[in-house]
Order: C-alpha cells, then structure tokens, then sequence
C-alpha cells in the first residue's frame, strides 16, 4: 500500500495536497516554453503564464493553448 492510498483512506485528496503539495506531472508540451500540468492526486490542471508561473487551467487558456499548438504546429510544417 503506497503513501497515497494510505491518505486517500483517512484525508480528502484536496487536503493532502493543500498540505503536502501536488504531485504535478507534464501533461502536453504546448510550445518549447509553454507546457500543461496536472497533480496526480487531485487531478487540478495548470499552464504556465507570460511570468513563468504555474496558474490554473481554465477553459480560456485551453483555448489559448490549443490556437497557440495549432499556429506553431502550422509554423514548423510550414518552414520545412
């Protein structure tokens, strides 16, 4: 039994990472400098924004992040 399912017996899993912090692992690499997270735990997804910051993933910067993918997916076929 790993540490996780040990908590998720006895603690909300929105409390164990308000207490110990997320797990937060890469979920899709948008850009070279613009990536989406999402916690393990919790499963809360987060972007990076213009400052460098992990900020929460909300239906308009998914959309950001998809017209962002589409454009330097366009700009990198078209260059070859």
């Amino acid at each position: 039994m790993s540490f996780l399912d040990f908590m998720s017996k006895f603690v909300d899993k929105k409390t164990a990472c308000s207490i110990f912090g997320h797990k937060i692992v890469t979920v899709r690499n948008v850009t070279s400098h613009f990536k989406e997270y999402k916690c393990t735990v919790c499963q809360v997804e987060l972007t990076n924004d213009l400052q460098d910051r992990k900020t929460f993933l909300t239906p308009e910067l998914k959309n950001i992040n998809e017209t962002l993918l589409n454009h330097y997916t366009r700009k990198r076929l078209s260059s070859m």
